[in-house]
This record gives C-alpha cells, structure tokens and sequence, in this order.
C-alpha cells in the first residue's frame, strides 16, 4: 500500500483535512477570482453582454459540475476506494474508463445543445444581441467540450490516488494564463483579435488543453501510484459500473442545481435586462465561497473513499463530520462579509444604478444561509467517497422544489417582487445542508463496503 494511502487510513483528521485541502483550495480559489476578473472584463462591454453571460452561466457551470464534480467525485471516489483496497491494477483501469467516459459526456453535451440550446436561450429570456452573444458563447464552450471533461476526470484520478498538490498547482498555472487570455480576447488587449463574450470561452478551452496535455505526461510516468498504461486499456462492464454507481445518482446534483439556476434566471429574467445583469454578478460571487468548499470537499472524497475501501467506516464518517462543519464556518464568514459590506465589491462589476441594487438585494438575503450551502455541498462529495449517493439525492430534489415552486408562486400567484425569488432559493439551501449532515448522523453510510 503506498504511503499516501496509509496517512488516509491512518493519521489525525483535522490536520489531514487540512493538508490535503489546501492545494486544492488555493487553487479553485484562483480559478474563482479569474472567473470574477472575466465578468469584470465583460462589464467593460456594457448591461447586455452582461446579460448575455448570466443566460450563459447555468450552461457552463453544469459542464463543469457534471465533469468534475459528479463524474470527477465518482473517478476519485472508485480510484481511491482500489487504493484503499491495495488494488493498484484496478485503479490503472478505471483511468482508461474515465476517460471514454468523459469522451462521451462531451459528446452528449454537444449534441443535446446543438438540438435545444438556443431554444432554451430564448426560454430564459434572451432576445436579440443578448441571445446571438450567448449562443456564441456556448458554441465556442460545447464545441470545445471535450477539452474540459478529460480535464475534470484526468485531474479527479490523481486527487483519487491522494495526489492533491500535482493538479493544483497545474490549476493554478493555467488560471494565470487564462487571466491573460481572457482580457486578451474579450477586449481585444495585447494585440489579440477582439471576440467579446466568446472570448471568455476560447480562453477556457485553451487553458484546459493546456493541463490535459500535462496531466497525461504526469499519468504516463513513473512517479505516480497508479499509472496511464496502455497495456491497462481493456474496458469491462464491471468497472464502468463502479464508476457510474456513484456517478449517476450524484449526476443529479449538477443537473438540479443548474435546473434551479435556470428556473430562477428564467424567473428574473421577468424584470428586465438589468435585473439579470445583476442576478449575473451576484451567482458569479458565489465562486468565492465555491472553491473553499469544493477543495474541502474533494479532499474527504478521496479520503472518505479510502477509508470505505479499507472498511474503516468510522473513521470516514468523522472525516465527513470535521470536514462538513469546517466547510460551513468558512462558507459563513464568506456569506456574511459579502452581506454586511456590498458597497465595497459591487461597484467593480456594475454602475448600472438598478443592476447595482438586484446584486445588493441577492446577497444580503443569501448570503447568511452561504453555512448549509458549505455543509451540503462538501458532504456530497464526501458521500461520493462513501458511494452512499441516497441522502445527497434527496436533498438536492428537494432543494431544486422549493426554489423554483417557491419562487414561481411568489411572483406569478403572490405577485411579490424579486426579493421573494432569492428568499425561497436561501430556504431550499439551508434544507440542503441539514438534510445532508443528518443523514450522514444517523449512519447513511454505514451499509456501504468497498466493492
């Protein structure tokens, strides 16, 4: 058993937690700030390309979760779980089947948006220059796909063999360049050609060609526990199971997470231009608190994961308790400061005076239930660790109701106004996170073993 593995099984939580956290933390919190820096350069070109991004976002942002979150969390959670297991040859495999996987995730995303995409643009309220700079944007990003999946999974399969500084640093790198590239091409900087909105998507993919390419060298050598052979690509049913019986129940954390952003961009999108605009800001700011959560997060499904495998489920549960309630103190802070002082960041996305004021309204009301957002969502990725999907399911249905009825009968039956959308998206966040810590309490993971 290789060392990493035995510090999972074996070493005190909290600084282990910690330890392996942090790369990953630092790295999506860089990866947030170039996400922020790009609504920042977009501002630049005025309300409706602002507009056209937050019609956008719901579609990237389920890509990214599906990639590296469903799909990503189920790769690191079955790598680790044969690591735990000391089953190095297995682990070897499940990487060829994480990758046809993500080959044909790529595949179905293109086609799916290529036969409803701009339908449900439109759907949401775009029309005219917002909706042709949206789908621009969107084609550019699902034509690209592929570049993104292989870069969710590839990186998921180190985290899975305990490697979390490796892919964080490469993350890191790769943001830098993005920065660069985005002011680049959204406004036409350095000597680049200017391509507004669509810009921001040329320099996503490009930075992740960029870390596929490495991370395949990394995967192709000798340093690594598990490695990227061909003499391991032989695709069973057995091992595609392993992956998608964590993978498919978790995929439905992206899908109604997305599914709530669309219902409430689509609900917004009810008052106008600059309500969107400003609706767009203030989910964008959430990427603060995002990768706090999701370095965290994927820290416990790889540590969760080992300790299943090793039928050590005590332990994964206290790592799953230590780790949940370090995710809401720090998501809390977050939620909080952004709350009590918006007079200090907003004014850098906006001087539209009503955009201004809808981003002020989201995050004064949301922004104190950010501590069940860090709870729930660092607990389904530990969940994924444990294969024990049930629970997280559950509650991100029952999140995705109360969004999108609360909200949709609080301005079509109620006639309330916009505050009641983002007041019934703060009561679904803060069922999510109980939903999930209590499940985990009363022994949701203790009828899982390694398999």
């Amino acid at each position: 058993m290789d060392n990493r593995t035995q510090e999972f099984l074996n070493n005190p939580i909290m600084p282990l937690l910690i330890r392996m956290s942090a790369p990953n933390t630092v790295a999506f919190f860089i990866q947030s700030i170039v996400v922020l820096t790009e609504v920042w350069f977009i501002s630049k070109l005025g309300t409706n390309s602002l507009a056209a991004v937050a019609l956008a976002f719901p579609l990237l942002m389920l890509t990214q979760t599906m990639s590296g979150g469903a799909l990503g969390g189920a790769i690191s959670s079955a790598i680790a779980r044969s690591m735990g297991a000391n089953n190095v040859d297995k682990a070897e495999k499940l990487i060829w089947h994480s990758i046809a996987i993500s080959l044909c995730g790529a595949l179905t995303f293109l086609a799916l948006f290529l036969l409803f995409g701009k339908d449900l643009l439109y759907l949401l309220g775009g029309r005219g220059e917002i909706l042709q700079e949206s789908y621009s944007y969107c084609s550019v990003l699902f034509f690209g796909g592929m570049l993104i999946w292989l870069s969710g999974s590839l990186s998921a399969a180190l985290r899975g063999m305990g490697n979390m500084r490796f892919p964080a640093t490469l993350m890191i790198f790769a943001s830098l360049i993005q920065i660069i590239l985005s002011g680049g091409f959204i406004l036409g900087w350095y000597g680049f050609p200017k391509l507004g909105v669509s810009g921001a998507a040329v320099a996503t993919l490009i930075s992740s060609t960029l870390m596929v390419t490495v991370i395949i060298f990394k995967l192709s050598s000798r340093n690594v526990a598990a490695r990227l052979r061909r003499e391991q690509l032989v695709l069973q049913k057995a091992l595609f199971s392993n992956i998608f019986e964590v993978a498919i129940p978790a995929s439905a954390s992206p899908l109604l997470t997305v599914g709530t952003i669309l219902v409430l961009t689509g609900l917004v999108g009810t008052f106008g231009t600059e309500a969107l605009a400003g609706y767009g800001i203030g989910s964008r700011v959430e990427f603060l608190m995002i990768p706090l959560i999701f370095g965290i997060g994927t820290a416990m499904t790889s540590i969760v994961g080992a300790n299943i495998g090793a039928n050590n489920i005590e332990r994964a549960e206290r790592v799953g308790i230590y780790g949940g309630s370090t995710a809401g103190v720090v998501s809390i802070f977050i939620g909080l400061t952004l709350a009590l002082f918006p007079d200090l960041w907003i004014h850098y996305f906006t001087d539209d005076p009503k955009a201004y004021e809808i981003t002020k309204k989201y995050i004064q009301i949301v922004g104190p239930f950010y501590a069940f957002q860090g709870i729930g969502l660092s607990l389904y990725f530990a969940s994924q660790g444990a294969n024990a999907m049930l629970w997280p399911t559950i509650a991100t249905i029952a999140r995705f109701l109360i969004a999108s009825i609360g909200g949709s009968v609080s301005i079509y039956i109620l006639g309330f106004g916009i505050e009641s959308i983002f007041l019934s998206s703060s009561i679904a966040m803060m069922i999510f996170g109980i939903m999930i810590f209590m499940s985990l309490k009363r022994g949701a993971w203790r009828k899982n073993s390694y398999s």
